[in-house]
């Protein structure tokens, strides 16, 4: 199958002071064909750390909607994660899984949830799937990431969220 029929996908970040945790989350994003970060006025080492993982950075517009940045992705799928987040070899398996699809077999798909594994300050805990593989023309937001309300499909793997320390 051609690679123009397939459904590739732009990681969306956004920053700010995040080179201490950036790395790992950046790691993770072998099934993403972009990754675009948005800067929110860094003032540590974020962007340059963020263009040796081959980002494309962007600095932050004050009050700008998550429209806006969705804007800027070249593809029609955007990942959206947060800096202290990575994926699990399981969840980067379900997403090349996931690419390997037509483009007319995700055209009916609102959007892809993941579980998500916590650590806390007494160990990993269970959260609720979240919301985080949209359409470039997502509207639900809540603050910079998709609202998790709402029909989506649920891919295997799970959505790691470190504690920032």
């Amino acid at each position: 199958m051609p690679d123009a029929l397939m459904p590739d996908i732009t990681a969306l970040l956004h920053t700010r002071n995040d080179s201490r945790h950036l790395g790992r989350a950046l790691e993770t994003l072998r099934p993403c064909d972009e990754i675009l970060v948005i800067d929110h006025a860094s003032s540590d080492g974020t962007q340059l750390l963020a263009r040796q993982y081959g980002a494309v950075v962007r600095s932050a517009a004050p009050s700008a909607p998550p429209a806006t940045y969705l804007a800027l992705a070249r593809h029609d799928w955007v990942l959206c994660l947060l800096p202290y987040e990575s994926l699990t070899e399981a969840l980067e398996a379900s997403l090349f899984e996931w690419k390997l699809r037509t483009r007319e077999q995700v055209a009916n798909i609102n959007a892809c949830s993941f579980p998500v594994r916590e650590e806390t300050a007494s160990g990993w805990t269970d959260a609720a799937p979240v919301i985080r593989l949209v359409p470039r023309t997502w509207t639900a937001w809540e603050g910079k990431l998709p609202a998790s309300d709402g029909p989506a499909t649920l891919l295997e793997g799970n959505l790691l969220r470190f504690r920032i320390r």
